[in-house]
């Protein structure tokens, strides 16, 4: 006989959070967001934690090198989209691991004997002003000069010029040794008034290079989410299908953490994947989706270092449309929350959760830090901001950006979807739409968060552990959910009126 819930899938809209006391602590400049990402034990740190608890979707539409970039600076954390090549994903994650650090490896490396017509190449391909120039053009090689754009006119300089003419050459070069700490190396750039320090070993080896615009973006974001080398924290999206070549590349490229990128996660194929990452590589991995204790239990056994909970609730997946699939967001969340702190009570290991589909408004957000969760994963949210790699398009009189589903024939990411049959989407599980075009990342995420901490303070709690603690949540009748919007009333137009 079949197993029934006879109690209703709830969603975040059918719920509220009651105020409790405010106390004069708590003020939005008193809060802090920050969240595990990855599980730990009872008394010691995560190795990796959030500043902020968003992250956004392990989608096409949504999370490329640029809104991996874009996301850390703020404080979150993006996973570059899966379904690509191996070596495009690998890419986007090497980008993001150099856009910005505090000791750079140079990536961008001539020899004296090329000309500036190599520089000018060179430039267009990757971007940087700044060319080391080592005896045999390695990024290690015996450092002889450094190239800017001030040691050149491409109006007036001859393209076939050879660089040792018009480069830096090391004896005019202020440079720091091989042990010097980032803070010495910032106190060079500043005492030089240099935009770049190289770094060189006992034998004039270059080691690395030090930016000072590393430094005025650290200042200007204080909520960065850096690694040890100061560079950016990123993830990256694998499926269960060639994980044993994209893996290795990844964690080449030096991806943060990985993420099994699935609509079902309570998989003997998911599993396999956890394991194999486990027991070859020095590197975290999340995985799922599941909505309930056994699907929850079953990856954390197989290793997980975090669990995405949904299925079906993404605003472009029709899963539970087409498959019969899912459950509302905040019934899948409250069970597996109540799985994982059972869990952490026995064993002392603390895994945090996923929020993955299902929000709408931004409270639903705090929502489902309040049930428990300690992050959340959002698609359409992200996919409305100029950081995202979609096109922005004027429809009517609005302007709008692309955004697709992973299980779309525009995804063709059967990869997701595959239970092992055949190697190609049989039938769609999202959709191809648009959003309205939102503008900035920052300036919107500034505002959901400032929304996050004051209904924090509302609930009486400035972290995320009091929150999780301390609210009291209500089930609301859909009478109720008319009475909290404006009615009865004619509306005037404001800008501080739009929902996210």
């Amino acid at each position: 006989m079949a197993t029934y819930y006879l109690e209703p899938s709830r969603t975040f809209s059918e719920f509220l959070l009651i105020p409790n006391l405010t106390t004069k602590a708590c003020t939005p400049a008193n809060v802090t967001l920050k969240t595990p990402l990855v599980k730990f034990k009872k008394g010691e740190e995560p190795a990796i934690s959030l500043n902020i608890p968003f992250s956004s979707a392990v989608m096409q539409a949504v999370s490329d090198d640029g809104m991996a970039i874009a996301l850390a600076r703020c404080g979150g954390i993006s996973f570059i989209f899966g379904s690509q090549s191996i070596e495009a994903e690998a890419e986007m994650v090497r980008k993001v691991k150099s856009y910005k650090a505090g000791f750079v490896v140079s990536r961008s490396n001539l020899t004296p004997n090329h000309t500036l017509s190599d520089v000018l190449a060179l430039k267009e391909e990757t971007g940087h002003s700044t060319v080391a120039i080592t005896e045999d053009g390695t990024a290690n090689g015996k450092l002889l000069g450094i190239v800017t754009g001030r040691d050149y006119r491409k109006s007036r300089d001859p393209l076939d010029r050879p660089i040792s003419a018009f480069m830096t050459p090391f004896d005019k070069l202020i440079y720091g040794k091989s042990g010097v700490t980032l803070s010495e190396a910032n106190n060079l750039i500043w005492d030089h008034k240099l935009n770049c320090l190289p770094i060189v070993d006992e034998n004039q080896c270059l080691e690395t290079l030090v930016f000072r615009k590393d430094y005025d973006e650290h200042k200007e974001n204080p909520m960065e989410l850096l690694d040890a080398n100061k560079s950016y924290i990123v993830g990256a999206g694998i499926n269960t299908k060639d994980y044993m070549e994209r893996v290795p590349a990844l964690v080449e490229a030096g991806v943060d953490i990985l993420v099994i990128d699935s609509s079902d996660g309570y998989s003997e194929w998911q599993r396999e994947t956890v394991q194999y990452v486990k027991q070859n590589f020095d590197v975290k991995i999340g995985a799922g989706n599941v909505v309930d204790r056994e699907g929850f239990l079953y990856l954390v056994e197989s290793g997980a270092d975090f669990v995405k909970v949904g299925i079906g609730g993404g605003s472009i997946c029709i899963t539970r449309e087409q498959k019969g699939i899912g459950r509302g967001q905040a019934s899948s969340i409250i069970e597996v929350v109540a799985a994982r702190d059972e869990y952490y009570k026995e064993t002392g290991i603390y895994i945090p959760i996923c929020s993955d589909g299902g929000i709408v408004h931004d409270y639903h957000v705090t929502l489902a830090l309040a049930m428990g969760a300690d992050f959340v994963m959002l698609g359409r949210y992200f996919a409305r901001f100029d950081e995202s790699p979609t096109r922005k398009l004027k429809v009517g009189n609005n302007f709008v950006k692309e955004y697709w589903g992973e299980g779309s024939n525009r995804a063709r990411n059967w990869q997701r979807y595959d239970t092992g049959g055949k190697s190609k989407l049989v039938f769609e599980e999202g959709v191809d739409s648009y959003v309205p075009y939102a503008g900035s990342l920052q300036e919107n995420l500034d505002k959901t968060l400032s929304k996050i901490k004051s209904t924090m303070c509302n609930c009486g709690s400035v972290t995320l552990d009091e929150l999780k603690q301390n609210a009291r949540i209500a089930l609301v009748s859909a009478t109720s959910l008319v009475e909290g919007g404006a009615h009865d009333v004619i509306l005037k137009e404001s800008s501080l009126s739009e929902e996210s």
